[in-house]
């Protein structure tokens, strides 16, 4: 993990080894050097040597006249500054220097030690190769200063100055060629840390997870796009407020696992809540964690106090940082019951065929043995009143009870076998079309019930069961016509899905189908939303209850899922089924 240090110690060694800040430094020394050499020979002139006393005022007017033309270029026009341009520095501080070693006494003079500034500065602004050669110039000039100016013979003193001009050449340039390195290294880690806080940045603003962080006072100290999306609150704006109060109104449990997370520490793994807003209420899960952002300066504080014998002071607890991370599992829990719902259904249907089967034989010959019965004449005959005998009224019943329990076993039946038997490609647009034309043509329609049918002008085909498919989408038009009022009106939608619009948790790799078939009816009571797709639930007098359980199989069977949204202003039946070959 990169350390918070990182970035500012990078910035720091790089503002050190900063070219231009180097030149600054150069132009105030310079300038003061050359003042300074100048006001000493004007101090001392009538005792100076006219040729020094010349040297320092030439020397004066030339460093002010190049520093002058060097800061214009380097600072008012902030041109870049080439190695031709520092090379000349080198050059303009060279020359200086040389000229107040001649006019302070040449080889015997202090400010001999001046050419190791030089070179120091030469290696921190010029490669390795360029240092060297200004240590050599730096050799030369003042060998030739003292040779052959000064005339002074060559000794031991001036061998000795010489070597430690090399000796600072060498070493200057090997700390300055480090420090450049350590340098582009710490550069390159500031570089890579912005990079990771700025991918860090786009994750969080992008990412589908609601992320909140506040304080344990409340206060909010970030939110991201979804966790507003999510709780329908506007939080950009009111970083540094309270803001559990607000979040408590839509989400209950979550601001309760934010305040026990900041005030007590207490933290949430795999929690569920839910969020109510916008006159809807979604499922999410959640998780809560704690953090300390100032507990390693207090343990420093503390520390402090300890070496400093004050032992009895305790140190003040480190305020405490809640983030609770948060997403929509809404698709997810209803996928969860329509699995749930599927293996309910399939041993539902095992039973019934097994009911079915064992009930209509005994009934067939009930029917029959009845009907036998009635031809008697015993039971056929009429009573005094000229009306059938009780006996033929109770045949005539049990016959009817029996059609109509042989009816119901046949839609038990119908049930228990919705299985794909014949798989081709199909165009399910042209499945909706038929379907919403037969539940317009039929009789249960009230008057001036419209039904409508919206699908893509190209064929939208998948690979499926076409007379199971056309069984269950008439089945949800059907219903949707029987619920919509006089003058109502009825929908019946096909578009194509891409798989990024697909419910998390489905695996469509090649997309989807989404048909909708919508109605304006009154709804479906709450009481029965749960148990709509099992058997024997209806709202219909005389319904047996296994229209929708029958759809349900047969998109199940096609590896699909049904969805279903009901209010007061009507309900919505959304059938996703998989492009591509998919059903076994």
């Amino acid at each position: 993990m990169l350390s918070a240090t990182a970035a500012p110690d990078a910035r720091t060694l790089q503002t050190l080894l900063d070219p231009r800040r180097v030149v600054r430094w150069v132009y105030v020394g310079r300038l003061a050097l050359a003042s300074a050499i100048f006001l000493a020979a004007v101090f001392v002139w009538e005792r100076a040597l006219r040729t020094d006393t010349l040297v320092a005022s030439l020397a004066f007017a030339a460093t002010a006249v190049v520093t002058a033309m060097s800061a214009a270029y380097s600072e008012v026009r902030a041109r870049p500054l080439g190695r031709a341009f520092l090379y000349l520095q080198s050059v303009a501080d060279l020359v200086l220097v040389t000229a107040v070693v001649h006019v302070t006494g040449g080889g015997g003079s202090q400010f001999a030690a001046l050419y190791t500034i030089v070179i120091a500065c030469a290696a921190l602004l010029l490669p390795t190769g360029g240092s060297l050669l200004v240590a050599l110039a730096c050799c030369a000039f003042y060998f030739g200063d003292v040779i052959l100016v000064r005339d002074a013979p060559p000794d031991l003193a001036l061998v000795l100055q010489l070597a430690v001009f090399g000796v600072v050449a060498i070493g200057s340039g090997f700390i300055a060629a480090r420090l450049k390195e350590a340098g582009a290294g710490s550069a390159q880690l500031a570089a890579e840390l912005v990079k990771v806080r700025l991918q860090a940045a786009d994750i969080l603003v992008h990412i589908r997870s609601g992320i909140v962080t506040v304080d344990e006072a409340g206060v909010l100290l970030y939110a991201n796009p979804s966790a507003e999306a999510l709780l329908g609150l506007q939080l950009a704006n009111r970083v540094g407020e309270p803001i559990l109060e607000d979040v408590a109104r839509v989400a209950p449990n979550l601001a309760r696992a934010l305040e026990r997370a900041a005030r007590d520490g207490e933290r949430v793994s795999r929690g569920e809540a839910t969020i109510t807003s916008r006159g809807r209420t979604i499922s999410i899960g959640l998780a809560t964690t704690t953090s300390t952002p100032r507990a390693a300066a207090t343990a420093s504080g503390a520390h402090a106090a300890v070496e400093a014998g004050v032992s009895d002071v305790a140190a003040p607890p480190p305020p405490s940082v809640a983030t609770a991370i948060f997403q929509d599992i809404s698709d997810h829990k209803r996928l969860e019951s329509l699995h749930l719902r599927a293996e309910r259904l399939e041993a539902v249907a095992e039973l019934s065929a097994s009911l079915a089967h064992e009930i209509k034989n005994p009934l067939a010959s009930i029917r029959s043995a009845v009907e036998q019965l009635a031809r008697m004449p015993v039971f056929a005959g009429v009573d005094d009143g000229g009306e059938d005998s009780d006996a033929a009224t109770l045949s005539r019943l049990i016959v009817r009870e029996t059609d109509r329990l042989s009816r119901l076993l046949s839609e038990f039946l119908d049930f228990a076998r919705v299985r794909v038997t014949r798989v081709t490609a199909v165009d399910i647009g042209a499945i909706a079309r038929d379907a919403a034309s037969l539940a317009a043509a039929h009789p249960d329609r009230r008057e001036g019930v419209a039904v409508t049918c919206t699908t893509p002008d190209e064929p939208l085909v998948i690979d499926g069961d076409q007379d199971l498919l056309h069984r269950a989408v008439f089945n949800l038009a059907l219903n949707a016509v029987q619920a919509a009022p006089a003058s109502g009106r009825v929908t019946v939608e096909v578009v194509p899905l891409p798989v990024d619009q697909t419910p998390s948790g489905l695996s469509f790799d090649d997309g989807a189908v989404a048909l909708r078939v919508s109605d304006d009816g009154p709804g479906i009571p709450a009481a029965i939303r749960e148990s709509l797709f099992e058997p024997f639930t209806t709202t219909k007098p005389g319904g047996s209850g296994l229209g929708l359980p029958v759809v349900h199989r047969a998109i199940e069977a096609h590896k699909g899922v049904v969805f279903v949204d009901s209010s007061e202003q009507g309900t919505r039946f959304t059938v996703l089924l998989p492009r591509g070959s998919s059903v076994a």
